[in-house]
């Protein structure tokens, strides 16, 4: 499974609890965790009984983002936010409205994704009872602007490394939701603070393929809310030397953009196709998103067509290896004479 169903299976298990809470399959004896997660406990927080979906979703994606490390690294414990307090119960309810306020400015889509934070133990269990407090800069890492950082759901390997070991020798991270709305590119060594504009809602130091999420101090506990802590005990007692997560190739012919767009122009008239470039220069200089660009040549080019085109290509693709494979292995092709 890619890390693009993950963060799908996650989202939804975040809100189907979030739409009723009285759907949960964790019973009372859960909650009664051991001495260890008391601090967790008595805030609300409610521990995922392990082996059911909703642990296993969360514990994959965790694993999977921390990479070689992974196969080293015990889940101890994952807790969710109950949200059942006075004070929890407002910020759902504040979270709620900010997305509704963000989607209806940005076009429908408040951007709306999973995040790792780690911290320490102290600080997450602050972040819980009275919500983010300050603007940590990252340690030993470039500065992208004055908010608050979050690694994007298949990077759980920033926030492990961010996590503080406490007594017990155990690491916390904080699975949250975000808001993200319309991004816009931080630069490194950016001291930032706030939107460039009324048009952003969050910033991140790579539109096509963030690897940080900055969140700016006046929208920290609007524009996100923690669902999980993730408790884990890993070999490393220094901290997470920061690796490249795994990434996922793709397993059909891949058509690359300048590929489609050549194509496209054998039918588009040119009043489109000067458009299309011209969102293109934008994606590249990061200006747009590749989801943005996307919406653009649907919009000037049709799903129809575009549906075409790729299936033509990818045919063409499949046809020229099947024909490469018979020419390096042509007793095949023969019956084995």
């Amino acid at each position: 499974m890619d890390h693009i169903g993950i963060e799908e299976q996650v989202s939804m298990t975040v809100d189907d609890h979030e739409i009723s809470s009285a759907d949960s399959e964790i019973d009372s004896s859960a909650s009664s965790s051991s001495e260890q997660f008391r601090f967790l406990t008595q805030k609300g927080m409610i521990q995922v009984e392990e082996g059911n979906s909703e642990h296993e979703i969360i514990k994959k994606s965790f694993l999977e983002g921390i990479g070689p490390l992974g196969k080293d690294t015990n889940i101890v414990a994952i807790h969710r936010n109950s949200h059942s307090c006075l004070t929890g119960k407002a910020r759902l309810e504040t979270f709620r409205i900010f997305s509704e306020a963000v989607a209806k400015k940005c076009g429908g889509n408040a951007n709306i994704k999973h995040a790792w934070y780690g911290a320490s133990r102290d600080e997450i269990c602050e972040i819980i009872s009275h919500g983010f407090s300050q603007c940590r800069p990252p340690e030993n890492r470039e500065l992208y602007g004055l908010g608050v950082y979050l690694s994007p759901a298949i990077f759980s390997i920033d926030g492990a490394s961010s996590a503080v070991v406490d007594e017990n020798g155990l690491r916390h991270v904080l699975l949250c939701r975000v808001i993200l709305g319309n991004m816009e590119v931080v630069c490194a060594g950016s001291e930032q603070f706030q939107p460039s504009s009324t048009e952003f809602d969050s910033g991140v130091d790579n539109l096509s393929a963030p690897r940080r999420y900055i969140i700016w101090s006046a929208y920290m506990n609007s524009h996100i809310f923690p669902n999980y802590i993730i408790s884990f005990r890993a070999p490393c007692s220094t901290g997470f030397q920061r690796i490249q997560a795994p990434r996922v190739k793709p397993s059909s012919p891949y058509m690359k953009l300048p590929t489609l767009i050549s194509i496209l122009s054998g039918f588009l008239p040119s009043s489109k196709m000067v458009l299309i470039a011209k969102y293109h220069s934008d994606f590249r200089e990061n200006k747009i998103t590749r989801f943005q660009l996307i919406q653009k040549l649907r919009q000037l080019a049709g799903d129809e067509l575009l549906v075409s085109v790729i299936k033509s290509y990818r045919n063409k693709k499949h046809e020229a290896r099947n024909r490469s494979s018979a020419a390096a292995n042509p007793n095949t092709t023969r019956g084995g004479m």
